[in-house]
């Protein structure tokens, strides 16, 4: 193995971390309830709040090697429906994105959205709201006032080719601040969810 971590190295490692953090392997001893309410404090568990804290912590670490290493964020999933494919890139969602990765998710932007719209033409359209738990029904005009302010765009796919699901995600700012909108204002995303007719999204 070469001295540098690759970016898969980092997934690994960030996977092995959580593993042992969830059995109770690695603690933050100094990791305790809030301390602003008695009240919503009893409902916290010490154990969990110190796995977490600890898995937290580590992650921290990672992405600091990754600024000072240069290593990417960015995994690629291959992405085929109706007889189409595509490599598109997105940022792991336990990695941060360098500004090289950035500026590679935003020249992309453009390709990822011609691609996502030749192959769901004939799909039913659902924007995400409340963190993924309600869907609504929207169009393409409705999806292009998103793009308006979007800087870049990934593209997941879920199911099989009779419930295939594809999430497009339209966003700004930094990636690994978008998602469930940690960052927001500076940053965040929408989630647009093309299904089959007559399905509904499941992601």
């Amino acid at each position: 193995m070469s001295g540098i971590y690759s970016t898969e190295d980092l997934i690994r490692i960030l996977a092995e971390e959580r593993r042992a953090c969830l059995r109770g392997q690695r603690l933050n001893l100094n990791a305790s309830p809030t301390g602003f309410s008695p009240v919503i404090d009893q409902f916290l568990a010490t154990d969990g709040i110190q796995k977490f804290t600890a898995y937290s912590d580590f992650r921290t670490t990672v992405h600091q090697y990754q600024r000072e290493h240069q290593i990417s964020g960015i995994v690629w999933q291959t992405i085929a429906v109706n007889g189409k494919a595509m490599d598109c890139p997105r940022v792991h969602d336990q990695l941060i994105a360098l500004p090289g990765d950035l500026a590679l998710l935003r020249s992309k932007r453009d390709t990822i959205l011609n691609f996502w719209h030749e192959v769901t033409a004939a799909m039913e359209l659902f924007l995400s709201l409340n963190s993924g738990k309600i869907h609504q029904p929207i169009n393409l005009v409705d999806v292009d006032r998103i793009v308006q302010r979007s800087e870049w765009a990934s593209l997941s796919q879920q199911g099989n080719a009779q419930s295939v699901e594809l999430i497009l995600q339209l966003g700004w700012g930094k990636p690994e601040e978008a998602t469930y909108r940690r960052g927001f204002p500076e940053s965040g995303s929408e989630y647009v969810h093309a299904v089959n007719p007559g399905q509904r999204p499941v992601g």
